[in-house]
């Protein structure tokens, strides 16, 4: 009579994503239990996330072991691939747990090595899928956590750094649907901002054109919040050590010091405080400008002064006021240079 109460062995992590992965394959059937068959594929997309994040209902931690071995079996079968590709056949609450998967799964390691890492490198085109998900309504949200996951990889940084996709950020970051915009800017922001030397070279490599778009379109956007995190972007990006050259280069520009004064008198003290950060390095180092900046700076000194005597915020921030007593500083001490013939 025993063996009629023997309970069902437990799955393995393995087992999960190998069920996962023939369900997948389902997603595009029309036959009469695909409803069936989308049901249990939510069902697994939930296990899977709590192998690797843990239960809170449980109470319980992600087990290293059972994560790895996951991991291991899902980039084994292209389960990554197919679970990209079928995203949009989920129901929400299954594509949340997709998202929170695809995300966690890059940051894996199976014997001290980020397996998911030489995967993507053979399987590239999954990051464009990825990144024209930025055009669809109900999938934006959903590929854009996955991307920048998968952006942690140099791998996949730099395929995208120097792919055409890159200049349609501009674009996506000022699409008008708010919560797709914003999710655009800040996977922009970890392309910019992650992988430093890669960066300073692609900056260094694509300059005029991606200064003129960056100028363009976002510091001299319509739009309040782009124009906020577009000066906020520039500051981290001039200020890394890695990006001296690029900010030398961007510091000597007659039309970008115009950008930055125009950004210090906007009405937002936000945005006044993030362009301050950019302007001092146009005030700084007098010897190494070029005599027009100079010229510029020397002819609206006063006015420059006055702004900054009258530039107040309401809280206390030992920094804004250190680069601000520098500014002036620099901007006081500032003597018109003689352009050579």
């Amino acid at each position: 009579m025993k063996g009629l109460f023997i309970k069902p062995k437990p799955r393995t992590p393995a087992d999960v994503v190998r069920q996962t992965h023939d369900l997948l394959i389902y997603a595009d059937s029309c036959e009469s239990k695909r409803e069936e068959k989308m049901a249990e594929l939510s069902k697994n997309m939930r296990e899977l996330k709590c192998i690797l994040f843990g239960n809170s209902e449980s109470d319980s931690e992600p087990v290293s072991e059972a994560c790895a071995q996951l991991t291991q079996e899902f980039f084994r079968e292209n389960t990554l691939r197919l679970l990209i590709m079928c995203v949009p056949k989920l129901n929400l609450e299954a594509r949340k747990d997709a998202t929170l998967v695809v995300a966690i799964l890059q940051r894996q390691r199976v014997h001290s090595k980020l397996i998911a890492s030489d995967y993507l490198e053979a399987n590239l085109d999954l990051i464009d899928v990825l990144i024209q998900g930025y055009g669809d309504k109900e999938m934006a949200l959903h590929y854009g956590a996955m991307l920048r996951g998968c952006i942690r990889h140099q791998c996949v940084a730099r395929y995208v750094l120097e792919s055409e996709h890159m200049n349609k950020f501009f674009d996506y970051i000022q699409l008008p649907n708010f919560d797709i915009a914003a999710d655009a800017a800040e996977t922009f922001k970890e392309l910019m901002t992650r992988h430093k030397s890669m960066v300073a070279d692609f900056l260094s490599n694509n300059y005029d054109w991606f200064f003129a778009e960056y100028n363009s379109k976002l510091l001299e956007s319509s739009k309040y919040i782009t124009r906020r995190q577009a000066v906020r972007l520039l500051g981290d990006i001039l200020l890394h050590s890695s990006n001296s050259a690029v900010m030398t280069r961007y510091v000597s520009s007659r039309n970008n010091l115009r950008i930055l004064m125009n950004l210090l008198i906007e009405s937002s003290k936000s945005i006044q405080i993030e362009a301050l950060h950019v302007f001092k390095l146009f005030a700084a180092n007098q010897n190494n400008k070029p005599a027009d900046i100079v010229g510029i700076l020397v002819a609206n000194r006063s006015k420059l002064l006055q702004l900054f005597a009258d530039f107040k915020i309401d809280r206390e921030d030992e920094q804004f006021e250190s680069d601000k007593a520098q500014v002036v500083r620099e901007i006081a001490a500032l003597e018109p240079k003689l352009e050579l013939s």
